[in-house]
């Protein structure tokens, strides 16, 4: 199938590693500029690397858009380097501090805030002024189940805030619908890859990981980060231009089986 989506600019935060790493690989392979954003340059310019193999003009930029202003440089860099922005995907996310109510701080619920709603309304809100009149411009969010099921999600401020970014992609679909620009949401269920948590938890606890693997999905896997992708490029994509507002998880169907302490949802 051909997504049309030739030529488009997307911008992908947390881009160098994981779902959002095997995001811009396929939107590469689609033939879209790339704009990867990460903290960290060594793997920033490795995945910069990988995308460009692929035949892909890329951005790497460095930056850390969860802390409010650097949003700005980021998506200045983009515009500069690509010629706009067409596609929005914000996977940036993450959860700080103790997993307890009792033993998490303040701090620890403002910076979780800060990775996983905070971000991705700053990006979106820097992104908009340049994605108006662009056509088949979308915003893609990176969620989780965490953000529906108090059993899998981890912790009281991870789940808080997952469920809050899906409750603002409605809100921020019904705004920016006038202007032409869809908003969705994705939410994997527990996804591994290798350097991964779930991989390094496999390799440590492999006996415990077999059983929960086995109990805890019916099709007897965790999920890939490719798979995940392949669900966010086609969201964004104007084959999907009747999709707006609405929140995709990709799970396999996860069930709520316990893996010790163990709870990230993604």
């Amino acid at each position: 199938m051909d997504l049309k989506l030739q030529g488009k600019v997307v911008l992908i935060t947390g881009g160098s590693k994981g779902i959002g790493l095997r995001t811009a690989r396929e939107f590469a392979r689609e033939g879209c500029k790339v704009g990867i954003v990460a903290r960290g340059a060594e793997d920033l310019e490795k995945a910069a690397a990988e995308i460009k193999e692929l035949g892909a003009e890329v951005a790497a930029i460095q930056g850390d858009v969860t802390k409010e202003g650097e949003e700005k440089g980021v998506i200045d860099a983009c515009v500069e380097q690509l010629g706009g922005i067409d596609i929005l995907v914000n996977n940036v996310g993450g959860n700080v501090g103790d997993r307890t109510l009792i033993g998490s701080t303040h701090e620890d619920w403002l910076q979780t805030f800060e990775f996983n709603v905070h971000a991705a309304v700053r990006m979106t809100r820097g992104a908009v002024p340049h994605m108006k009149g662009r056509e088949g411009a979308a915003v893609v969010h990176i969620s989780s189940i965490s953000g529906w099921t108090e059993q899998l999600a981890g912790s009281g401020q991870y789940g808080s805030s997952k469920a809050g970014l899906i409750f603002l992609t409605e809100i921020m679909a019904l705004e920016l619908a006038g202007d032409g620009i869809r908003v969705n949401v994705v939410s994997p269920g527990s996804i591994i890859w290798d350097g991964g948590s779930w991989d390094g938890a496999k390799k440590s606890q492999p006996e415990a990981f077999a059983a929960y693997e086995r109990d805890g999905f019916p099709m007897g896997r965790l999920g890939y980060p490719e798979e995940v992708a392949d669900a966010i490029v086609f969201l964004a994509s104007p084959r999907s231009n009747w999709i707006n507002g609405r929140n995709i998880p990709v799970d396999g169907l996860e069930q709520p089986v316990p893996f010790g302490r163990i709870r990230c949802g993604c």
